[in-house]
């Protein structure tokens, strides 16, 4: 789905669109869970995955930066960990949907900012920010997950 795409799916025009179109216009597709393991199997029963797709959506599990850094370098490494992940899912940062960005201190917000702003391109996604209440685990200071569509 492309920008304009995505753009047109979310306004109502297109579901009066939708609606307008035949139930027989197009055979019907099964959409099937796949979970993506970046390769490599679980050792034992996993607790979540990092990312699943169902029919043309990609959901991405939250990402983390788990190393001594600012809010500037914590959230750089946190995009180009969910590009890459997004990519090994068939996908890409233009194409994500929805954004979830989690602070472990809200007084990060500008600097997070600062490095997210144009990442998504010139059509961002719609995003919800929130401060967690005790933090983030294993000190990062900022953890962002994606729903995207391929």
């Amino acid at each position: 789905m492309s920008k304009v795409d995505r753009r047109k799916f979310m306004t109502a025009g297109a579901v009066a669109a939708v609606a307008a179109v035949p139930a027989k216009a197009a055979p019907e597709k099964t959409a099937k869970k796949v979970v993506w393991a970046n390769g490599k199997k679980p050792e034992g029963q996993p607790m979540f995955s990092a990312a699943v797709t169902f029919g043309d959506l990609v959901f991405l599990s939250g990402i983390g930066a788990h190393f001594k850094g600012d809010i500037k370098s914590h959230t750089a490494h946190v995009l180009s960990e969910l590009e890459a992940r997004l990519k090994d899912a068939g996908s890409s940062m233009d194409k994500v949907l929805k954004v979830n960005v989690y602070l472990n201190d809200i007084k990060d917000y500008a600097g997070m900012n600062e490095v997210f702003k144009g990442k998504f391109g010139m059509e961002p996604p719609v995003r919800t920010t929130i401060a967690a209440a005790g933090g983030i685990p294993g000190d990062s200071l900022v953890e962002i997950d994606c729903i995207a569509c391929k």
